[in-house]
C-alpha cells in the first residue's frame, strides 16, 4: 500500500475517531459533573447513607468510559459499540442528576414517597441477601412457567395450523380461555391447586400460552402452499412436512409470540408472588410497601425491568442465531 493510499485511510478514519473521542469526553464530564454535584450540594432534608458512595460510582464510571474510549482508537468493534451507545452515556448522568437534584437536594419531592438515588444504592448494599434470594425465587418460578406455556402453547399452535379436525376443537377454547386475564383466575386457581407455587406456575404459564399459540398457529397457516408441493414432489412424508418446513417457516411468529408471552408472564409474575408466596420479586414489592419502604420498592422494580430486559435482548440474541438462514428474507 502507498503512502497516498495509507494518507487516504486514515483521512476517511479520522472523523469516527473524532467523534468517538469527543462523546467519550463529554459522557466523561457529565459523569464527573454529577458526582461533584453529589459530593458537595448539601442535602435539603437529610444526610443520606451513601451519598460519597453514589459520587465515588459515579467516578467509577467515568473512569471506565475513559479507558474504553482509549481502547475504541484500537479496536473497530468496540469504537462501534461505544458509538452507538454514546447518546446514552451522556443522557444517563443527566436524568440521575436531575433526579439528585429533585429529590436529595431541593427536596422538591417528598420524603419517603420519592426516594433518592442513594437510597437505592443503600438497599442494594444492605438488603442484598434478601433482593437476590427473591430474584432466585421468581426466576426458578418465571423459568418453570414459561416454558411450561411456550412448550405447550408451541404444540398447540403447530396442531391447531396444521389439522383442521384438531382445530375445529382446540379453537373455540381458545377463543374463550385466551382473552381471559390469567390473573382473573388467581383465586380459582389457588382453590384448585396444592399449592400456591403450582397455581404460580399454571397462571404464568397460561399468560405465555396464549400468545405462543396463536402466533404459532398464525406462522403454521401461513405457510406458501408452493413449499409442501415441492417437498412432496420430492418424496417427503408428513413428518417431513411438520418438522422441516412447516415449523421453520413458522418461527419468527413462534419468536413473536415468545417475545409477547413474556412480557405477559411478568406481569403475572408479580401479581402471583403477592399472594401466599415466602419470597420472590412480586413478595418482596408488597413487604416494602407494607413497611412503607419505598426506597426498597424501587430497588426491586429497578432489578425486575433490568432482569426483563435482559431476558429478552437474550431471546433476541437466539432468535437471531436460529434464524439466521432467513436473515435475507425478512426485516430485522
Amino acid at each position: 500500500m502507498s503512502s497516498a493510499d495509507v494518507s487516504t485511510l486514515a483521512a476517511s478514519a479520522r472523523p469516527w475517531v473524532f467523534k468517538l473521542w469527543r462523546q467519550g469526553a463529554v459522557a466523561v464530564t457529565a459523569w464527573v459533573a454529577v458526582a461533584l454535584l453529589i459530593s458537595y450540594w448539601p442535602n435539603a432534608t437529610r444526610l443520606w447513607p451513601m451519598t460519597q458512595g453514589l459520587a465515588n460510582l459515579c467516578l467509577a464510571v467515568a473512569t471506565l468510559i475513559g479507558l474504553l474510549g482509549i481502547v475504541g482508537h484500537w479496536s473497530a468493534k468496540l469504537a462501534t459499540r461505544l458509538r452507538a451507545a454514546g447518546a446514552w452515556l451522556i443522557a444517563l448522568p443527566i436524568l440521575l442528576g436531575i433526579w439528585e437534584l429533585l429529590t436529595a437536594k431541593l427536596g422538591l419531592l417528598p420524603v419517603p414517597f420519592f426516594a433518592p438515588p442513594q437510597a437505592l444504592l443503600a438497599v442494594y448494599v444492605d438488603d442484598w441477601p434478601r433482593l437476590a434470594d427473591s430474584l432466585l425465587h421468581s426466576a426458578l418460578l418465571l423459568g418453570s412457567g414459561v416454558a411450561l406455556g411456550a412448550a405447550t402453547g408451541f404444540v398447540a399452535g403447530v396442531a391447531i395450523g396444521w389439522s383442521s379436525s384438531i382445530g375445529y376443537w382446540l379453537h373455540p377454547v381458545l377463543r374463550i380461555l385466551g382473552p381471559v386475564p390469567s390473573t382473573a383466575l388467581l383465586p380459582l386457581c389457588f382453590f384448585l391447586f396444592p399449592t400456591s407455587w403450582s397455581a404460580s406456575v399454571f397462571l404464568i404459564a397460561l399468560a405465555t400460552w396464549f400468545p405462543v399459540t396463536v402466533l404459532t398457529w398464525s406462522g403454521v397457516a401461513s405457510v406458501d402452499k408452493a413449499y409442501y408441493d415441492v417437498a412432496r414432489t420430492l418424496g417427503a412424508k408428513q413428518g417431513f412436512l411438520i418438522f422441516k418446513v412447516a415449523i421453520p417457516a413458522a418461527l419468527p411468529h413462534v419468536f413473536v409470540g415468545l417475545f409477547m408471552g413474556l412480557g405477559a408472564s411478568f406481569s403475572t409474575l408479580v401479581v402471583a408472588e403477592m399472594m401466599g408466596v415466602k419470597s420472590g420479586i412480586g413478595w418482596y414489592l408488597q413487604w416494602a410497601q407494607g413497611w412503607a419502604a419505598y426506597a426498597n420498592m424501587y430497588a426491586a422494580l429497578l432489578i425486575m425491568a433490568l432482569a426483563c430486559s435482559g431476558l429478552i435482548s437474550a431471546l433476541f440474541l437466539i432468535r437471531d442465531r436460529l434464524l439466521a438462514w432467513q436473515k435475507g428474507a425478512m426485516k430485522w
